[in-house]
């Protein structure tokens, strides 16, 4: 590919030489939840050469172009009349975890230094006059996954296309309420990813990342209705999966509440998982889970196995009396076999109504991160910053302690979150689709395989004038960064990203200058004003539009 060099010299020390290179065509995407308008890779140190082969820094300065003649002035009077996309979620808050899209029972998969969760891909439906409609679940094909390894900064890896004629499973209808393992097999790590095919069954897709791409190796679904003691299942979905520590695995399942068993529904099931992780072992044990409803989950403590779940909206007095739970609350019962028998130990988290104002059904998953303990979980507040109401969710986690005996006790769901675990490192790269934080942007796939695939390498787009992304907790450390470097996917026309260390009108770090260069990977460089030292949260507010940001770095 013949490569284009263009470039321009540092301005006040707030700009610095910007090496285009040609690209890859530019990604697209459109925006789910597209933000409006409201207030609020050269090495270091090489010279990137002039088309005539002459180093850029020996043309005379009377040569110099009107591009590397701009100043801090120029910049300021730029971003002067700058509005602030609103972040729905508000900039300070970390729940929910995204609000680039929605995204429905969430799971949490631990590899590595790593944690990611996957969600049901909850989309606007229509109606016939064009307005949103209500949640029907009914055309949800496919998956998000996100990840983080500070729980605060998250990672879109995109949409996981599951079901229908374009999903890796062309036999499923839907996919809903996804759980993950993985497993080292033949000496190398292997990725499940089972899916709720609607209430009807359960399948599942593996890969050989946690971001896919995903493929069908079976070719119909793990769990069915033709299998014993599952065709007595009303909703055969909501899956969970544990992988023990003698490497064993299991599959948890189930949920519906047949007429007149409301405080038994014994629709609840368990199992252990072949080998391969894609097949049963003997029949799938009963839960009598009390009340139960649906969203089965698992997770091992002190040696103990503790099954969780929702409970049913028919919960009576006599119910709460018993066992300390009302309608659409998480519950947890214990056992000393992963495949039970399980005895009722506690209610751990109400509904989201209770703490939000508006409810629905509920639905989490219990994991261990960095020696900390999590739940993660859904509700409604973002569609609830947008006025909009309709029944689209979206993810947050909350920090919690587990006793020795293992009770948790009551969870309160909130919109601050839980503390960021360690710090981002902004000496490494760190992808366009990274943010604690965001408004009027969104993600979109970077590369050929996460358009093929929907998932894998994402970059930031759908960029438009006072759009902005926030990393937080950022640890630059002592002698501190003097430079920053963004890799754009150049547009038709000029822009421009103001960093600061505060929100909107904090104090100016850098300007990077943007080059309209359609089609071209652009490596831009700004210098700062002074080192950033220490622990900051990096704002990057942008102007113009058309272009996108696949990394960033600093130096």
């Amino acid at each position: 590919m013949q490569k284009k060099w263009y470039g321009k010299a540092v301005c006040l020390m707030l700009l610095a030489a910007a090496t285009v290179m040609a690209g890859c065509g530019a990604g697209s995407g459109s925006a789910d939840l597209r933000e409006t308008g409201m207030e609020e890779t050269s090495p270091a140190g090489n010279m990137p050469e002039t088309e005539s082969g002459g180093a850029e820094s020996l043309r005379p300065a009377e040569e110099k172009t009107e591009r590397e003649e701009r100043t801090m002035a120029y910049f300021e009077d730029l971003f002067k009349d700058v509005k602030v996309a609103q972040s729905y979620k508000g900039a300070m808050n970390s729940n929910p975890i995204i609000e680039q899209h929605y995204g429905a029972d969430p799971y949490a998969l631990v590899y590595g230094d790593e944690v990611y969760f996957y969600m049901t891909a909850d989309a606007y439906e229509y109606d016939a006059k064009g307005e949103i409609a209500e949640n029907t679940y009914g055309k949800i094909r496919s998956l998000y996954v996100v990840s983080t390894k500070d729980m605060i900064n998250f990672t879109d890896h995109g949409e996981i296309t599951i079901a229908g004629e374009k999903g890796a499973t062309s036999w499923a209808h839907n996919s809903w309420a996804p759980a993950a393992a993985w497993k080292e097999i033949d000496g190398k790590p292997k990725f499940f990813l089972y899916f709720a095919d609607n209430g009807g069954g359960i399948g599942v897709v593996t890969a050989d990342s946690p971001v896919g791409p995903f493929r069908d190796e079976l070719g119909h679904g793990l769990i069915r209705r033709d299998m014993e003691n599952c065709g007595n299942v009303e909703w055969l979905f909501d899956p969970a999966v544990l992988v023990d520590d003698d490497g064993r695995a299991y599959i948890y399942f189930g949920g519906g509440v047949p007429k007149g068993q409301a405080a038994h529904p014994m629709t609840a099931r368990c199992a252990e998982l072949g080998e391969d992780m894609m097949s049963l072992k003997g029949v799938p044990e009963v839960i009598d889970a009390p009340y139960l409803f649906e969203d089965s989950g698992i997770h091992k403590f002190g040696g103990r196995y503790y099954y969780s779940y929702c409970s049913n909206f028919s919960v009576d007095e006599a119910g709460t009396a018993e066992y300390g739970f009302e309608n659409g609350e998480i519950c947890v019962m214990e056992s000393e076999s992963p495949l039970g028998p399980f005895t009722f130990k506690e209610r751990v988290l109400k509904n989201p109504g209770a703490f939000f104002g508006v409810g629905g059904n509920n639905h989490h998953a219990i994991f261990c991160f960095k020696d900390q303990w999590y739940i993660t979980y859904h509700s409604r507040i973002l569609e609830t910053a947008m006025g909009i109401q309709k029944g689209y969710r979206c993810t947050g986690i909350e920090a919690i302690s587990i006793a020795e005996d293992g009770t948790i006790g009551n969870v309160v769901m909130t919109k601050n979150g839980r503390h960021q675990v360690g710090a981002l490192n902004p000496y490494e790269t760190i992808n366009g689709a990274t943010f604690a934080a965001m408004g009027g942007v969104d993600t979109a796939p970077a590369d050929e395989v996460s358009r093929e695939y929907g998932c894998g390498n994402l970059l930031l787009t759908a960029i438009d004038t006072g759009g902005f992304v926030k990393l937080q907790g950022v640890d630059f450390g002592d002698k501190g960064a003097t430079k920053v470097r963004a890799t754009v996917r150049a547009g038709a026309s000029e822009g421009a990203i103001r960093i600061t260390t505060r929100f909107a009108a904090g104090d100016v770090a850098a300007y990077i200058d943007i080059p309209a260069a359609p089609g071209e990977d652009v490596v831009c460089e700004a210098e700062l004003s002074a080192p950033l030292t220490g622990v900051q949260d990096v704002y990057f507010t942008f102007s113009g539009e058309g272009y996108e940001i696949l990394d960033w770095i600093f130096e």
